[in-house]
């Protein structure tokens, strides 16, 4: 295993950052962790009234496109999280979603190897393959992204493979949905919005009519695919290497995940729309050279163990807000009210003090 001084987490004030601070202060000790945010979801705590940023050695607040070459210093380790997350968000603000996905990711990567960097983790997406309705998708197989968070996606990746060499590896983790529990936890993901409305109207409203097909993968698998990617060396999968992360059992029918959730949450109704048109974005994904490469153990959780862990979560709250779907469970809504408030502008950078 590598020895890093310092690792660098960009985005780490969002839903997959606490669970990622949590499993590195836990495997590497005695390594500087330095969290970098702009802070946009920081008050969206869920189960806790404490900062989970106090694990961490040091938080920075700034803008990702604002990035200076200090913050390198000595930095061994890069965890980008940092993105416009979502589609929804990425369709609001197309031309931040561009700067903040692309370019600053861009600018980073290549300051980071100027600073001698020698690992950049890249948190990609599975969504990058879009429309898929034959065999699971592979790394090499054509790339169909759908909406402009997407298409970042393909863009970064294209360009970070092109900094990739010995002496900076990169890793792009195509990562599918995320799911389950977390400090900041989002309900704007599929399995979260449905545990949600198991608990708080004993039914799951199916949007669409619930046949597209979709991977789902536990925020704390994420969490250890990083570690692994972080620590791995050029002989297990090159310079640089883009990887679908999941487990074979992963890929699931929206329909089937609502009676999973159905089924686990106490034979709570399930309701589709049997009249929706089919969602475009359905694809399966093939994980076989994930577990090829990385440590059997790096990736433990099932979908029954999710669902029984975030339900357990939103209990311990008392969570029972049947309207989640147009409030601040949802990270564009967020967006939205600090827009509505004058606090960020129409580029999302925050606005000066008056």
């Amino acid at each position: 295993m590598k020895r890093h001084h310092k690792i660098l987490i960009t985005g780490n004030m969002g839903y997959i950052g606490p669970v990622v601070e949590k499993l590195l202060c836990k495997t590497m000790p005695k390594t500087t962790l330095i969290g970098l945010d702009c802070g946009y979801f920081a008050h969206c705590l869920t189960g806790v009234d404490f900062l989970p940023e106090t694990r961490i050695d040091w938080q920075i607040f700034s803008d990702v496109r604002d990035i200076t070459d200090e913050i390198f210093k000595d930095v061994s380790g890069i965890v980008h999280l940092a993105a416009i997350s979502n589609d929804p968000m990425g369709k609001t603000f197309e031309l931040a979603t561009k700067k903040i996905n692309y370019d600053a990711t861009m600018d980073i990567a290549r300051r980071a190897k100027v600073a001698g960097v020698k690992s950049f983790v890249f948190a990609s997406s599975c969504s990058i393959y879009g429309f898929a309705d034959d065999e699971p998708r592979k790394e090499n197989s054509q790339l169909n992204p759908l909406t402009a968070y997407a298409r970042s996606k393909v863009e970064s990746e294209v360009g970070l493979a092109s900094l990739a060499n010995n002496d900076f590896l990169v890793t792009c983790l195509r990562f599918p949905t995320a799911c389950g529990m977390s400090e900041r936890l989002r309900l704007d993901l599929v399995l979260n919005d449905f545990v949600a409305n198991a608990l708080a109207s004993n039914k799951i409203k199916v949007l669409s009519d619930g046949s597209s097909w979709r991977p789902l993968i536990d925020v704390r698998d994420m969490a250890s695919a990083i570690n692994w990617s972080l620590n791995r060396d050029s002989s297990d999968g090159g310079d640089f290497l883009a990887i679908n992360v999941g487990r074979g059992d992963c890929n699931y029918q929206v329909r089937d995940i609502a009676y999973l959730v159905s089924e686990i949450c106490g034979d709570v109704k399930v309701s589709i729309n049997t009249d929706a048109t089919a969602d475009n974005r359905s694809y399966k994904v093939n994980f076989d050279l994930f577990q090829a490469l990385a440590p059997s153990d790096t990736l433990t959780h099932n979908l029954t163990s999710t669902v029984k862990r975030l339900k357990k979560g939103l209990e311990n709250i008392s969570f029972t807000d049947k309207n989640f779907r147009t409030n601040h469970w949802m990270r564009l809504k967020i967006l939205e009210e600090h827009r509505k408030k004058g606090a960020l502008d129409k580029n999302l950078r925050w606005r000066a003090k008056e």
